[in-house]
C-alpha cells in the first residue's frame, strides 16, 4: 500500500517469504533553510522496518535532493535491516515517487539549469 499527499508519503509492505522484508513507513518532508547548505528539504522517515522502530531525520540541499532523495531514503532504510537481508530500493508504485518528485520540485521552485555546488558533485 502506498499513499501520497503533499509533504507526506506512506508506504507499507508485507514480506512475501523469509528472504523478503516488511515495512510500514511515513516519510514527511518540507522545504527549509539550512544555515550551512542553503535551501533544501528536511526529511523525517518514521515507522518500522522488520518490526524495528525507525525514526530518522535528515536534510538534503536543493541541488542534491531531486537526483538522490530515493537513494538516500533507501540507504537509511537498508541500514535498519540485519545482514544478510537487503533491498535495492523502497518498493512503491512508481507514480508515488513521481508525485513526490514533482512536489519537492514545486516546493523548492527547481528549474532546469539551476546551479549545483561543485562540492556536491564529489
Amino acid at each position: 500500500m502506498a499513499q501520497f499527499r503533499s509533504g507526506h508519503v506512506h508506504i507499507e509492505r508485507t514480506a512475501l517469504n523469509s528472504a523478503d522484508h516488511s515495512y510500514d513507513l511515513n516519510i514527511e518532508y518540507e522545504a527549509t533553510q539550512d544555515p550551512k547548505e542553503g535551501r533544501g528539504i528536511q526529511f523525517h522517515m518514521h515507522g518500522s522496518i522488520e518490526g524495528k522502530t525507525v525514526d530518522e531525520k535528515f536534510f538534503l540541499p536543493k541541488d542534491r535532493v531531486l537526483p538522490s532523495f530515493l537513494m538516500e531514503l533507501s540507504r537509511r532504510a537498508q541500514a535498519q535491516l540485519a545482514p544478510p537481508k537487503k533491498f535495492e530500493t523502497l518498493s512503491s508504485p512508481h507514480k508515488i515517487y513521481d508525485a513526490m518528485f514533482e512536489d519537492i520540485r514545486a516546493k523548492l521552485d527547481v528549474k532546469s539549469g539551476d546551479s549545483i555546488k561543485p562540492e556536491h558533485l564529489e
